[in-house]
């Protein structure tokens, strides 16, 4: 369960500075390196796949319209996470009829699938009971999961994303790690290390 290479900081900026040049390419290695992890969370909440495709290309859209004003932004990361949630949760409000009141209680992540050094440091049944640990955490626990995990965010940039406080960011990455731990520990019988570190 590896996470993801994430550009640095270096690089975001490089970027950045490109883009609000009007430079394609780099406009288009941004959309390259975040479509598909964007999209994966904006699936989460709406669980269509043109529905998330949609709302993640308004967002770049709407990125490269505004692309003069991109080094104003401090964390490009976040940004980027939070556009694709409030785009998400836009397009639901103009498709649904019923309010929205809670919609982390519906989402369905799908962890990645791609090996790592991590990954193959353990057994495949190891791996297949962790995963399946995972697939029983609360919903928003999950979700919160996969961002630190798979995606490689921050706690803090979790909680921005979310709109939530980092300590219940830290309260439900203890959850899903005791969860995991408690069905290794009772499969297997024996303590497992905590499959993730704290990132503030």
């Amino acid at each position: 369960m590896g996470q993801i290479e994430m550009l640095d900081d270096q690089a975001m900026q490089s970027l950045k500075e490109k883009i609000a040049g009007g430079d394609e390419k780099a406009f288009r290695i941004l959309f390259d390196h975040f479509s598909s992890r964007l999209t994966s969370f904006a699936y989460a909440m709406l669980k269509a796949n043109d529905a998330a495709t949609e709302v993640v290309d308004e967002v770049f859209v709407k990125i490269w319209k505004q692309r003069r004003q991109i080094t104003a932004i401090q964390n490009l990361r976040v940004y980027l996470y939070t556009a694709t949630k409030n785009t998400s949760l836009n397009y639901i409000s103009r498709k649904a009829k019923e309010q929205l009141i809670e919609p982390f209680d519906y989402i369905n992540i799908q962890l990645n699938d791609g090996e790592s050094p991590e990954q193959k440091m353990i057994t495949s049944e190891i791996f297949k009971k962790i995963r399946s640990a995972i697939d029983e955490l609360p919903p928003r626990c999950k979700m919160i999961f996969k961002l630190v995990r798979e995606d490689g965010l921050k706690y803090r940039e979790v909680a921005g994303i979310l709109n939530i406080s980092v300590n219940t960011v830290d309260a439900q990455m203890v959850i899903a790690v005791k969860k995991v731990s408690e069905k290794l520990r009772t499969d297997f019988g024996w303590p497992v290390p905590e499959p993730c570190s704290k990132k503030i």
